[in-house]
């Protein structure tokens, strides 16, 4: 028996699940906090708020009569209103008849419309909020690019020799001027793959010309969770040299051979502090977001980034602000476009994602640093915002439909349809959840087995 080899997969499995417990456990928290906190400021009084569901193993109450409490099973959250039958915010007819006026408007279902529906809404807006600034502190800390672009620090790289060094300021590549690291990264796209890059530079008050490797060379800035790359060991600024015995000079260069692999494995030759390893993974096929919808690629899960890193500056509030909505719209969209064409048939089903394959995501994420962890519960916080408002019986946007239905003909839906429809939602919901969980196990673990 391989002790050592039990230990590291069990040491794995209590890493992927606590990082798991952990994102979800944030998220859930701020999620039902804005319930929370809209409802009180609506005048409707929460009995409970509880993280978790199951056996209670702690609790305290507040000066307001709120409970606040832990349960054993970390796997979501609620907050039970005075007047709720349960968790899914079901009525309590027998204990609302028992109340007066005053009572009755401090709970969910005597409250006025406006103050119903603004708490309902406040779950999956908190979750919105959250994400924004999530992503503006973010940026806040590492800095937007200076202008002029000027060198902060140049990544080594085997072979090719760069005349770059930190302090230089980038004026031209190739000949084509840059005043920007925006500009420079538009002008490298366009330089060949097969010869060394020219680099006019501002030094010491000279202007000079220095010769160093392509900007975009095989170097990985990052490795994709749940990918080709992170399974075979791949990790961040490994340097692929050589694939099927090839010398590889460009990102690009490298991203033509795995797009044209047909899924068969490939041998890599990866600089790594100094040394030669080879490595043997084999690219899998993936739904890729573009400008006409997606297109299925191979891929082997790693990003590209220039070598060289430009001086940050701290960004002003409202370039702060600005990034934190466009990331947080950017996941909207993308996930909104994937759903459309997933309903279509467009792209595979396999798209749909399950438990198994979010908690791996948060173990692989987790295991590559805090920004990145931060950064994918950012991402999930917003994705858990926009399906709490699909419309769906059991879901806030389900139940905002059922406001929407009170608003347009002066009275709420019959208590006996509320109940078909919740339970109705509720197995929808459960079979969407079964669904990705045979997603999480037919389509990803099998294929990679």
């Amino acid at each position: 028996m391989d002790i050592a080899g039990l230990t590291a997969a069990f040491g794995g499995f209590f890493w992927v699940i606590a990082a798991f417990v952990i994102a979800l456990s944030v998220i859930v928290a701020v999620h039902e906090y804005g319930h929370y906190i809209v409802g009180r400021w609506c005048g409707i009084h929460a009995e409970v708020f509880s993280l978790g569901f199951g056996p209670v193993v702690w609790s305290r109450h507040d000066k307001r009569g709120t409970k606040w409490q832990l349960a054993a099973l970390p796997l979501g959250g609620f907050v039970k209103f005075l007047g709720d039958a349960d968790a899914a915010s079901g009525k309590d007819g027998a204990q609302m008849e028992q109340m007066d006026a005053a009572a009755r408007r401090r709970t969910m279902h005597g409250a006025p419309l406006w103050a119903r529906a603004a708490t309902v809404a406040a779950g999956p807006i908190f979750n919105f909020i959250m994400s924004i600034i999530v992503f503006g502190l973010l940026i806040l800390s590492t800095g937007i690019p200076k202008e002029p672009f000027t060198i902060d620090s140049v990544l080594p790289l085997p072979e090719v020799a760069s005349g770059l060094q930190p302090g230089d300021q980038v004026t031209a590549v190739n000949g084509e001027p840059v005043a920007s690291f925006e500009e420079f990264i538009l002008a490298s796209r366009e330089i060949p793959d097969d010869q060394l890059t020219e680099y006019t530079i501002e030094r010491d008050g000279a202007t000079t010309v220095v010769e160093g490797p392509h900007p975009y060379p095989p170097i990985a800035a990052g490795i994709h969770p749940i990918s080709a790359a992170m399974d075979a060991g791949l990790i961040k600024n490994d340097v692929i040299t050589k694939i099927d015995g090839m010398p590889i000079v460009a990102f690009s260069q490298m991203q033509e051979i795995v797009r044209n692999s047909d899924g068969r494995a490939l041998l890599l030759e990866v600089w790594r502090d100094g040394k030669l390893m080879d490595f043997t993974l084999r690219p899998r096929q993936s739904d890729q977001p573009t400008e006409d919808g997606f297109e299925n690629m191979w891929l082997i899960g790693m990003y590209g980034a220039p070598f060289i890193t430009p001086i940050n500056e701290t960004p002003g509030p409202w370039t702060v602000v600005t990034y934190g909505v466009e990331r947080t719209v950017g996941v909207v969209t993308n996930s909104l476009s994937g759903l459309y064409h997933l309903v279509r048939g467009a792209i595979s089903t396999c798209n749909l994602s399950g438990p198994i394959t979010i908690a791996k995501t948060s173990g692989a994420t987790a295991s590559q640093g805090l920004v990145e962890f931060i950064s994918f519960i950012a991402i999930l916080s917003t994705a858990v915002g926009l399906m709490n408002l699909f419309p769906i019986p059991v879901l806030d946007g389900g139940h905002l439909v059922f406001h929407a239905y009170e608003a347009v003909f002066r009275r709420p839906p019959p208590d006996g349809a509320l109940r078909v429809l919740m339970g109705t939602g509720l197995v929808l919901l459960l079979s969407l959840m079964v669904f990705a969980l045979g997603n999480d196990v037919f389509c990803r673990w099998l294929s990679i087995i």
